[in-house]
C-alpha cells in the first residue's frame, strides 16, 4: 500500500487518557486510517484463503485448550513482516509511548493477532489477564470491516470489575477504523454471536516478562 503520513491528533490522545483514568476504557472512532485498515482487512482474506488462520484456545501452557463453548474465533499472530503490519506496529509504538509518557503505566511491548470470527462465531465474557498477574495491562481492538450494519450482531461488550454486575459500560458495534482501549485485568468483556464474519486485530501493551507472568501465545 502506498506510504501515508499520520500523526495522533492532541486533544483525541488526551481525551484518551483522561479516559483511561476516568472510567478504564476508550473508544476511538477513526483512530486508524481507513487505507491501513483495508490493507489489513485484505491481509486476513488472504491469509484464510490459504489456511493459514487457526483456531484459537483459551488457557494457557499445560492447560491450553480448545473450547468452542467459549470462543470460536480463528487467529494470526502479526510478525511484522508486511508493509501494512509494519505501519500499524510503528502507530501502537507511538501510542505506547504517549501513554507511557502521561499514565507511567510501564508498558514494555505489544503484541497482536488477528481475529476472523465467521458466522455464529463468539467470545464469552472473560478477561485478558489474571489479576494481579500484571502482564497484559491495556487491550486494543482495531475493527477491520468497511461495512457493518447493527443487525449483524458481533459487538464488544465492557462490564464492570465486578463478575456478578451485569451492567453493561460500553457496547461496541464494529466499525472499520475504530479502535476500542480498555485496561486488561479489570474489564471482564465478551463478543457477541456474528451474522456475519467479523474482522479485527486484537492487542496487547504488555509489561516486561521478568516482572508479569507468562502469558498464553494462543490466548
Amino acid at each position: 500500500m502506498e506510504a501515508f503520513d499520520w500523526q495522533w491528533q492532541a486533544s483525541l490522545l488526551n481525551e484518551m487518557l483522561d479516559s483511561l483514568v476516568e472510567q478504564g476504557f476508550y473508544i476511538w472512532d477513526d483512530a486508524i486510517p481507513q487505507a491501513l485498515c483495508l490493507a489489513l482487512l485484505n491481509e486476513v482474506q488472504q491469509l484464510e484463503q490459504e489456511g493459514e488462520m487457526y483456531k484459537a484456545g483459551i488457557g494457557r501452557g499445560d492447560d491450553h485448550q480448545l473450547k468452542s463453548e467459549v470462543r470460536r474465533d480463528k487467529i494470526k499472530w502479526l510478525d511484522g513482516n508486511t508493509t501494512s503490519q509494519i505501519l500499524y506496529l510503528k502507530m501502537m509504538a507511538e501510542l505506547q509511548f504517549q501513554i507511557n509518557r502521561a499514565l507511567f503505566l510501564g508498558l514494555f511491548e505489544y503484541e497482536a493477532h488477528f481475529a476472523l470470527y465467521d458466522k455464529g462465531d463468539f467470545y464469552k465474557r472473560h478477561r485478558d489477564s489474571f489479576k494481579g498477574a500484571a502482564n497484559r495491562i491495556l487491550t486494543t481492538v482495531l475493527y477491520l470491516n468497511p461495512e457493518w450494519d447493527k443487525e449483524w450482531g458481533g459487538e464488544l461488550l465492557l462490564y464492570p470489575d465486578d463478575d456478578q454486575e451485569q451492567t453493561v459500560l460500553a457496547r461496541v458495534t464494529p466499525k472499520i477504523g475504530r479502535l476500542a482501549i480498555f485496561m486488561s485485568e479489570n474489564l471482564p468483556h465478551e463478543v457477541l454471536p456474528t451474522h456475519q464474519p467479523r474482522v479485527s486485530i486484537a492487542g496487547w501493551f504488555r509489561c516486561n516478562n521478568s516482572l508479569g507472568g507468562q502469558i498464553d501465545p494462543a490466548k
